[in-house]
């Protein structure tokens, strides 16, 4: 059937599934109709609809059958998608038999022109029907969503008549539709962040004001709140030193807690953007723990003076308000380690009741036991996190991260980030002949983590990622983007670096999976947003990746990270005019190359040839021969397969990070049959 939501923090079912008391619809569909039935899922939760949507919502271990079941019984409505695979499956006609001896409400979106079995027609002779057999099913979206809500009466017809006519038509609301499209059209956002095509030689993206081409987007409706089991948000520990300086401390204690309790497998754990991004706003805890979707929160303070610190912490309910436990620490400075492992296992005990005999071993991977350089790597932490561009920052945290390692050689965590320091200078800041030196480094430094520490997944992250995009070294960094998932699926940094180099494979079900799990764990990190929608375009599920690229947007407007996103997007579904309307305004934010890239294919598609090759000479002469990959696909849109070839091969030689999305970029569709764009891919050596 289908894939992910977030699970509900109140009791489950014994069978292990979801508890959804809180799902509203459960959506049933054939297997072969899965990428419809993906875009109704995210039409419908992006209205707050919460559905509840096989098999994502399907906890491991857990018996599918019984968990189809409890999922029917507690929706209130199913949604049945219905084709010629679906009024065939046994699955479906059960699901809907389910729904029916329920007395569920049943709407059917009906995709093709198939007549129904009788089975179908005894179950749904009072069902809702909308007719989307036309191609098109967005179309009849507004008309789901109001139904669902309760605003609509209009659309009921018997299965007799759907028969007759092959389920009814229905006059538009332009309003609706109208509203639909340009939310569609425009986008819903992740980094590295990339371009469209390939990596991005650029660090984080900036704020800048809103862009009037595609208007402010109306504010998202509020999500449902359906929290997993387990999941909580560690808040920032407030600083109570008296010191700003010490600000660093009081933070990097609060991520390596979080960071810990993610490793356990049953927890869900919210990354540091989304919990940080609360910071210094004056929000009640259970607003908090509504926008992020969890049922448990962690908010703490930090008091260091001399050679003691306090720390004291409270676990607090999502739902009710109420406090579950809290506990104060009063400890030696030289003992700040023990605590923090006192912590996480009081409040894992708290949330899962026991712990395995080896979740002790998981909240401790790859620390240290020597305090100055545990100060050493919460300091390289705290200027990593705030890094946005320049080489300054990323030379202040690689010297902490090198202290760390001197003061304790074992310190495995420490030496994953030095990995990281080293492959951002590679990717972000090195002039061509320093980065095979930096990738080395961050080659060596990754490598001594994964040795001494081989089950910590941030170490394999680190290495998988150097041995992808530094090195081009696919079949080697698949297995460390394998294990990396394998030890650590609660991380929203891992979700998303194995979803972005899965979806380069053409591993689409995977990487989508992963992506969406990634916006799970960190819904208030915009690169999150974009990743999904990036792993999204590579699968060619273009208007669900718009859908992602807005919900950046909303995170961050008008960034020109995000409209070169949209821009891609919006050329690849062939929607040129919207592209050529946001690449033409000057107050749409979008870096020059980006611009010159889109109006060149832009002004190809509507023949305007001459505009076309201008564009394509003001790429060139910003550029400077950098980026062949982008060069070579902006040639490939514009049908000159022999400029296209010569710049791939260009890239070849200079080993060009964006050789890395050769195999998927919809870009370079018009070559693949060339061989020697064939020639060029079997020599990349992408494992299956």
């Amino acid at each position: 059937m289908s894939e992910g939501a977030e699970e509900d923090a109140r009791p489950k079912p014994s069978s292990g599934s979801r508890s959804i008391a809180a799902a509203k619809v459960f959506i049933s569909y054939a297997s072969q109709d899965k990428s419809v039935a993906d875009t109704v899922v995210a039409a419908l939760e992006h209205a707050g609809i919460a559905c509840w949507f096989a098999p994502r919502d399907v906890m491991a271990g857990a018996f599918y059958a019984d968990a189809i079941v409890h999922a029917i019984d507690s929706a209130s409505s199913l949604v049945l998608i219905l084709s010629k695979q679906g009024s065939h499956s046994h699955h479906v006609l059960r699901e809907l038999e389910r729904a029916a001896s329920k007395r569920h409400r049943v709407i059917t979106l009906k995709i093709d022109t198939t007549p129904l079995p009788a089975a179908f027609e005894y179950f749904l002779n009072t069902s809702q029907w909308l007719d989307a057999s036309g191609g098109n099913p967005e179309r009849q979206f507004p008309k789901l969503i109001d139904s669902l809500r309760g605003l609509r009466t209009d659309v009921s017809h018997t299965a007799e008549s759907a028969k007759s006519i092959e389920a009814p038509t229905y006059p538009a609301r332009k309003a609706i539709v109208g509203a639909l499209t340009i939310f569609v059209m425009t986008g819903f956002a992740y980094v590295l962040v990339e371009k469209p095509w390939h990596w991005s030689g650029r660090a984080h993206p900036q704020p800048s004001n809103a862009n009037p081409t595609l208007s402010a987007p109306p504010a998202a409706p509020p999500a449902a709140f359906t929290p997993r089991p387990h999941s909580i948000a560690v808040l920032p520990f407030v600083n109570m030193s008296g010191d700003p300086k010490q600000e660093y401390f009081s933070d990097g204690i609060t991520e390596e807690l979080l960071n810990s309790l993610s490793r356990l497998n049953n927890l869900s754990v919210m990354a540091r953007t989304s919990s940080f991004s609360f910071k210094g706003q004056n929000v009640d805890v259970l607003t908090i723990a509504h926008k992020l979707n969890v049922g448990t929160i962690l908010e703490g303070s930090v008091r260091r003076g001399g050679n003691t610190v306090r720390i004291t912490v409270q676990l607090i309910n999502g739902v009710t308000g109420f406090h579950m436990w809290s506990q104060t620490y009063d400890r030696r400075s030289t003992d700040i380690l023990k605590v923090q492992a006192e912590v996480a296992t009081s409040v894992a005990r708290q949330l899962q009741g026991t712990l395995m005999g080896d979740d002790t071993e998981k909240l401790e991977l790859g620390s240290t036991n020597n305090p100055e350089a545990y100060e050493a790597y919460l300091r390289g932490v705290e200027v990593l996190s705030n890094w946005d561009s320049g080489n300054a920052g990323l030379l202040a945290a690689l010297e902490a991260f090198n202290q760390a390692v001197e003061m304790d050689p074992n310190y495995a965590l420490a030496y994953a980030m030095r990995a990281t320091v080293f492959q951002n200078m590679a990717t972000f800041l090195a002039k061509p002949g320093e980065i095979s030196s930096l990738a080395n480094q961050a080659l060596e430094a990754a490598e001594h983590a994964v040795l001494l520490s081989p089950d910590l997944g941030e170490a394999h992250l680190a290495l998988a990622k150097i041995r992808a995009y530094l090195q081009l070294n696919f079949a080697n960094a698949a297995p460390e983007f394998d294990r990396a998932l394998e030890l650590s699926p609660g991380s929203a940094h891992v979700q998303r670096g194995f979803a972005g180099f899965a979806s380069k494979l053409g591993h689409a079900e995977s990487a989508i999976i992963a992506a969406r799990r990634a916006v799970d764990l960190d819904p208030r990190n915009v690169e999150v947003h974009i990743g999904l929608g990036q792993v999204l375009v590579r699968t060619r599920r273009y208007r669900e990746a718009l859908l992602a690229f807005r919900a950046a947007e909303v995170l961050r407007p008008n960034s020109r990270f995000t409209n070169a996103n949209i821009s891609d997007a919006l050329l690849a579904d062939g929607q040129t005019e919207q592209a050529r309307q946001l690449c033409e305004s000057a107050a749409a934010a979008m870096d020059e190359d980006d611009r010159h890239g889109c109006l060149a294919v832009v002004y190809h598609r509507i023949e305007r040839q001459h505009e076309a090759e201008v564009e394509v000479q003001k790429l060139l002469m910003l550029l400077r021969g950098r980026d062949p990959v982008g060069i070579a696909g902006t040639y490939a849109e514009l049908g000159n397969a022999a400029a296209a070839l010569a710049w791939l091969s260009k890239a070849e030689q200079l080993r060009d990070p964006g050789l890395q999305s050769l195999k998927v970029y919809w870009g370079f569709d018009s070559i693949r049959s060339d061989a020697k764009f064939k020639a060029v891919l079997a020599r990349m050596n992408f494992p299956p």
